[in-house]
């Protein structure tokens, strides 16, 4: 089989290492790609995430049998539709099902109408009837952009001005939504569809916040374990029941099925769990630590997807921990110096130690960062605590100007 991930980043890079180690795998691409999968595909640059006109062609020019979808912007821009209509199989999420990522308005809607046990939340549309509503409400809220915004466009705060001030500028473009703020822990649960049978895998932990101890702004993820240890086959039993089913019926009677990955996003609370968010693929960094715990085939694992088949599928899961450090660029994650040259990476990359690049790229001989989040360092271990001290023992040996990380990811299970 010959395989295309579409994607840069550091999920991307875990995708194309998970599919480099498949005996089914005879030809591995990776577009637009990054200075990590060159390593193991062949990059195609030239390409973006949602050209579909050129994605097509390039999977008839190379004969590429399958595209793994990783980023949910190419998914909401509808390239899995182009591909599914050029007759090329592809793995991730419809253009309509991506509306429940890339709405918010219309994933609470969804969850909702499907009885999806969640928080309570208003819609705004107008400013004049947000700032009225933010004015008299007393309870805490959470403040949220409806539509796609890299993990950052939440505003959790009990400042009325600086809501109003978010708010005015959300509402000029975007619709807003004002949430009960739940109190909890958060996990990020995974299931794996092949458009009518799911499975879930194991639960992950996503550390979203800057500053340690859970401060600062919010990020696209600053680190992430799985699984966790804190979290009990009762609690994954509610997930199940009180979340994933009502999910899936849901996309059932809406028209909405299809061959990918669904992510819950869950706070649990003393009630039980509640959704937060769907996303329509792997997270960033959870699929970091996620992916080298399947111990099965990934490409014959994708084929049963594609086939109908995860139903008779032999899933294979590790019984050991991974944890990841996401290395940042300074400024991050406001505005981030790029093209900084990377000095020093980890040498001794094997079974308990990886490190995946996010859009990274060549200049010459040298590695330069392209983004605000630049590497994962991932260690994996037999319990939380080995994996935590091969990551941060690695950690020192990603070395480029200002490079930065949380020293915190696998400590508080309320640091998130």
């Amino acid at each position: 089989m010959r395989a295309l991930i579409l994607g840069r980043g550091a999920r991307e890079h875990a995708l194309t290492w998970k599919f480099s180690r498949s005996f089914r795998i005879s030809g591995l691409y990776c577009a637009p790609g990054n200075a990590g999968t060159a390593e193991l595909a062949t990059n195609l640059p030239e390409l973006s995430e949602t050209d579909t006109e050129g994605l097509v062609a390039a999977c008839r020019r190379e004969e590429i049998d399958m595209v793994f979808v990783g980023g949910e912007t190419a998914l909401a821009a509808g390239v899995v539709d182009a591909l599914q209509a050029a007759g090329i199989n592809a793995i991730g999420a419809t253009a309509a099902a991506a509306q429940l990522e890339a709405s918010k308005a219309i994933s609470k809607d969804f969850m909702h109408r499907h009885a999806v046990a969640t928080a309570a939340a208003e819609v705004f549309h107008e400013f004049e009837a947000f700032e009225r509503y933010i004015r008299a409400v007393e309870h805490p809220v959470v403040l949220k952009k409806s539509g796609l915004a890299a993990g950052k466009g939440v505003l959790e705060t009990e400042d009325k001005d600086a809501m109003i001030g978010f708010g005015r500028e959300t509402l000029l473009d975007d619709r807003l939504l004002v949430e009960e703020r739940l109190t909890g822990y958060e996990i990020s649960v995974f299931a794996l569809t092949d458009g009518t049978n799911y499975t879930l895998l194991p639960p992950c932990a996503d550390y979203k916040k800057a500053g340690e101890d859970g401060t600062g702004p919010n990020t696209g993820g600053m680190g992430a374990i799985c699984p966790v240890p804190w979290v009990t086959p009762e609690v994954m039993e509610q997930v199940r029941r009180r979340v994933v089913e009502p999910t899936f019926a849901g996309l059932e009677l809406d028209g909405l099925r299809f061959t990918g990955v669904l992510y819950f996003g869950l706070m649990i609370t003393k009630d039980g769990p509640k959704l937060l968010e769907y996303n329509v693929r792997f997270g960033d960094p959870e699929a970091q630590v996620l992916l080298p715990l399947i111990k099965s085939d990934f490409g014959s694992l994708c084929e049963a997807l594609m086939e109908g088949k995860l139903a008779e599928f032999p899933l294979e899961l590790s019984r050991k921990t991974a944890l990841g450090v996401v290395l940042a660029s300074p400024g991050y994650p406001g505005e981030y110096a790029r093209n900084i040259v990377v000095e020093e990476l980890p040498t001794n990359n094997s079974k308990e130690l990886l490190v995946f690049h996010a859009a990274t790229a060549t200049d010459g001989d040298r590695v330069v960062t392209g983004g605000g989040r630049c590497f994962t360092v991932v260690g994996i271990g037999h319990e939380l605590l080995e994996a935590r001290g091969t990551a941060y023992s690695a950690v020192k040996n990603v070395k480029f100007e200002g490079a930065w990380c949380r020293p915190d990811i696998g400590g508080n299970i309320f640091g998130w």
